[in-house]
């Protein structure tokens, strides 16, 4: 099986690995579903007092909403992805075995990971979504070329967001528990990709940092593609930047970790 074949087949297995836990995916979209009728109704309250917060009108607030409810599970802000079972495979021992594989360990847990988030972005991230379209006033585009570069954006986002979480997982081959560090990933996560509220409404030097930060590039970027508020080209020469930068990163953290095991093994 070629190098190509095989890390496909690996994302497949990853999507139907997801696809089998219905039940907690449809808790999941019930729980993103209520949490985003809650959010919508605390962005109306807001920008009924201030009606064009952050550069948004109402109706674009709202969308942000429920992009960000699209976009909780694929993103892998707050739950877990792949990185619960690296740390504990690091801490078993059993990442020895990984390391054998006829495959490029980082290449192995990123198809993996893809697959997971296309799932997501299928099982948990379309209802909600279309719940929110159905009781809110969205400015959501009619130009299917809008809803095709926010899938870019997406996938850009994807491909950080792994970045990320592989760095913080090896660090468990130190740590030996890596899951303090991950609850304080997905805190950072949380707040520094607009969540909670959109970067643009960051005051001053918070913002402008925010705004820098690879977070960002999980929900503000792809929501700002869809509604319009940001150039396509622009906002993937930003999350290419940090892919490349935290893929190189994983890398030479990896690389250090193999010796360890190395050295530890003998």
């Amino acid at each position: 099986m070629g190098a190509g074949r095989l890390y496909a087949a690996v994302a497949a297995g990853g999507f139907r690995r997801y696809a089998t836990y219905r039940a907690a995916t449809a808790a999941g979209v019930f729980t993103n579903t209520v949490f985003g009728f809650i959010l919508a109704y605390t962005y109306i309250a807001l920008w009924d007092e201030k009606p064009h917060l952050g550069g948004y009108d109402q109706a674009q607030a709202l969308t942000y909403v429920w992009v960000g409810q699209a976009m909780f599970a694929v993103m892998v802000l707050g739950s877990n992805g792949f990185e619960a079972e690296l740390i504990e495979r690091i801490r078993t021992g059993d990442i020895a075995i990984d390391l054998y594989r006829p495959a490029d360990l980082q290449l192995w847990w990123f198809a993996a990971d893809s697959g997971r988030a296309l799932f997501q972005l299928l099982g948990r991230g379309v209802v909600p979504m279309a719940f929110g379209a159905l009781c809110f006033d969205l400015a959501l585009p009619r130009d299917p070329l809008a809803w095709l570069a926010c899938l870019v954006a997406i996938a850009l986002g994807v491909v950080v967001s792994f970045a990320i979480r592989y760095i913080v997982a090896l660090w468990a081959f130190w740590l030996l528990d890596g899951s303090g560090a991950m609850q304080l990933t997905w805190l950072t996560g949380v707040f520094f990709s607009g969540m909670l509220l959109p970067l643009n409404v960051f005051p001053g030097a918070l913002g402008e940092i925010a705004r820098l930060l690879p977070w960002s590039a999980l929900l503000q970027a792809p929501a700002d593609v869809l509604l319009g508020e940001a150039d396509p080209l622009a906002t993937y020469g930003f999350q290419i930047a940090w892919a490349v930068v935290l893929l190189a990163a994983g890398r030479l953290v990896q690389s250090a970790a193999t010796r360890r095991v190395v050295v530890q093994g003998g």
